[in-house]
């Protein structure tokens, strides 16, 4: 899949939004990426899937043995990922602030992981879930992503695989571009904003 065919994949199930929304990152932005509509067909998200696996290099496709996503925006995407593979699929979840392994989930010693996000802005849960992964013992091989929002400026410490980069400006709090701040702020994520 192309660019254009990803964001048509988008704006086919009302997910490629306009206004100004507030990111988990805490960041602002006149676009908001709402992959939970888009990986609510399965159809779409097996497609997305298949398209972001094939943007792994073979050799590297070769060495995973694990899928391990962040709880909640990368659940759907880590398990369609794991499917794709042919591996199987974990998450992390932050029920206290850290993300850590849950529900009888563990990680072998050593056990190479890919870790599968939705969207990327500024890397901050990826590293926090690859930090995570590392606790329990597997070793984090590659990143890969439907959307890197940072358009390649965030560095994961690992190959990074998007599926597609875009460049959609945001803006802290305090330094908001006239237009967006004429318009009501609306927070979309699965999680509270930083503030």
């Amino acid at each position: 899949m192309n660019e254009e065919e990803v964001l048509a994949e988008f704006r086919a199930a009302g997910a490629l939004l306009e206004g100004h929304f507030i990111l988990s990152s805490g960041l602002h932005s006149p676009r908001y990426l709402q992959c939970a509509r888009v990986l609510m067909d399965p159809m779409r998200a097996a497609r997305l899937a298949s398209a972001l696996a094939a943007t792994l290099p073979r050799e590297l496709r070769g060495q995973l043995e694990l899928v391990v996503s962040p709880a909640m925006g990368g659940v759907i995407i880590g398990h369609e990922m794991g499917r794709a593979l042919g591996l199987e699929a974990i998450f992390v979840e932050r029920p206290k602030g850290v993300f850590e392994l849950r529900r009888g989930f563990s990680i072998a010693p050593g056990r190479k992981v890919l870790l599968v996000e939705d969207v990327v802005t500024t890397g901050l849960s990826s590293r926090e879930a690859m930090a995570a992964v590392a606790r329990a013992g597997g070793e984090v091989v590659a990143a890969a992503a439907l959307v890197d929002r940072s358009a390649g400026e965030t560095d994961l410490g690992v190959p990074f695989f998007p599926l597609v980069r875009l460049s959609v400006p945001t803006y802290p709090p305090d330094r908001l571009a006239p237009d967006l701040a004429a318009l009501p702020a609306v927070s979309p994520a699965s999680r509270e904003a930083a503030a």
